[in-house]
């Protein structure tokens, strides 16, 4: 299943992510103090995503179910990214990532830590 979010979806959908399942009303209260968007915004945020089957609308109280998982988006998004910026070339991005000036010791500890396991 191939969902493409915006980012305005993205925002809805890493709240349910967080917390689970909420009614569209505690979704509207988290992201009104977040990023202070009104109810009808989210809402109609919430909508699209049921739309586009990323979301689940469920009674009693429009309780709103994640029915895609990040890591499923993760994939999506960072395959799109390599296809669109590096050619569809990993070992591309992954250069790119390591010739960054401003990436931390526990940083470039940690890329090569994922980089070992993946030999085992």
């Amino acid at each position: 299943m191939s969902i493409k979010l915006f980012d305005s979806e993205l925002k809805v959908m890493d709240v349910l992510w967080k917390a689970g399942d909420l009614t569209a009303k505690q979704v509207s209260d988290i992201l009104k103090d977040e990023i202070g968007w009104n109810m009808n915004t989210t809402y109609t945020i919430i909508k699209k995503c049921i739309n586009k089957g990323a979301i689940e609308r469920r009674e009693p109280h429009f309780l709103c179910h994640a029915l895609i998982r990040k890591e499923h988006v993760q994939e999506l998004e960072t395959d799109e990214l390599v296809d669109k910026v590096f050619d569809g070339s990993v070992d591309k991005l992954f250069a790119s990532l390591l010739g960054r000036k401003n990436l931390s010791t526990q940083q470039i500890k940690k890329l090569k830590q994922i980089v070992d396991n993946l030999d085992e």
